[in-house]
């Protein structure tokens, strides 16, 4: 392929590994999982992609060797089960062999996606072994975002990835608080008790930033929220959108971490079609160009190709993006809906990335 034809954009996949959305598929088979990611990869780099956002940490455990973070049970269906290989480790290797960035994607709070029976959880889970870290809500186990112990941990958990492993970024989802967590009673939601959460979790972001960038420099610190952050009915500085807000719904201050500057990017999951009634598409991409303009955190957009309407427009979308200069990529997820093409998502990939690209400031 020419180099004359190549550009500058990052090219992401998200590769879920809860419930085994996306990776692995087989369970306690290291010949079949290595199969499987390397098949990803190839796949990929076919579509002239240059990153992926590999879920690492999904339901507090590891999917490598740690000293804090028991065995994900997603590798052998038992949490705390020595997989018999590092996946981390076999993972980053592939993905360098082929010049692509490997970013670990960690769910900092979520400690079980169902279930709140501290028993069932592997012995030596930190959340087994510090009850009072964890907060129960709607039939899954959280930490508490609150608790300075907590903080400490998530950094701990992140300084050791970031020490042992050459990842290329550390990625957080949209998840903070869970989603409806309820404010106690006669509490407003811009209340003592609302803002204290918030800067709970800007107090762990700005620590696991310090962690990171001590550790080593070159690691980039990103996260990905949900694309709105208040709607201008909110806030004059908000959206000209009607949904969910993040700063609200999960206490997620997404304006003060670019402000402060203590992310490298932000990726908001603009996860709606070109016509969507509440949350435009190019009203949201628009609104979040502003945001970083005068800033030093790079833009990427999330995007859901798992819809089948967002799939089915994705050229087009990808087009808008690139009409504002602050874009400088996108995200997609996730993996299966390139196996299984849909909305002939494949097919506008090869077309709309027939060149090359470098990744934004490397």
């Amino acid at each position: 392929m020419s180099n004359s034809c190549k550009i500058c954009e990052l090219r992401g996949m998200w590769v879920a590994t809860v419930y085994g959305i996306d990776w692995p598929k087989e369970k306690s088979n290291i010949k079949a999982q290595k199969k499987q990611f390397i098949e990803i990869l190839d796949n990929l780099k076919n579509l002239n992609f240059n990153a992926v956002f590999v879920q690492i940490r999904p339901s507090s455990d590891a999917f490598y060797k740690s000293n804090i973070n028991p065995w994900s049970e997603y590798l052998t269906g038992t949490q705390g089960q020595d997989p018999g290989y590092d996946p981390l480790k076999f993972m980053i290797t592939e993905t360098h062999k082929r010049d692509m960035e490997f970013h670990a994607w960690l769910n900092p709070y979520r400690i079980t996606t169902s279930g709140t029976d501290l028993d069932k959880l592997y012995k030596l889970n930190p959340a087994r072994l510090n009850p009072s870290w964890v907060l129960s809500y709607e039939d899954a186990l959280f930490y508490n975002p609150e608790n300075p112990e907590v903080i400490k941990y998530i950094a701990t958990t992140v300084f050791e990835i970031v020490k042992k492993y050459y990842v290329d970024g550390i990625h957080f989802d949209d998840y903070f608080y869970p989603y409806n967590y309820p404010l106690p009673k006669g509490e407003s939601r811009e209340g003592n008790v609302a803002d204290k959460r918030r800067e709970a979790v800007n107090d762990m972001m700005r620590l696991v930033n310090k962690v990171i960038k001590s550790t080593r420099e070159c690691v980039q610190f990103g996260v990905s929220p949900f694309g709105v952050w208040k709607n201008k009915s909110s806030d004059p500085r908000g959206s000209d959108t009607k949904n969910l807000e993040s700063y609200y719904e999960v206490y997620a201050d997404t304006l003060t971490w670019i402000e402060e500057g203590i992310i490298d990017y932000v990726a908001p999951q603009i996860y709606w079609t070109i016509d969507n009634k509440t949350s435009a598409y190019e009203t949201s991409i628009s609104w979040w160009s502003d945001v970083v303009r005068d800033s030093d955190v790079r833009l990427y957009i999330g995007q859901n190709i798992g819809n089948i309407e967002i799939a089915k427009e994705i050229e087009k979308q990808i087009n808008i993006n690139r009409d504002y200069c602050e874009v400088e990529g996108s995200i997609f997820f996730s993996m299966r809906d390139i196996e299984e093409n849909t909305g002939n998502v494949v097919e506008q990939l090869k077309q709309i990335y027939s060149c090359e690209a470098s990744i934004p400031n490397k």
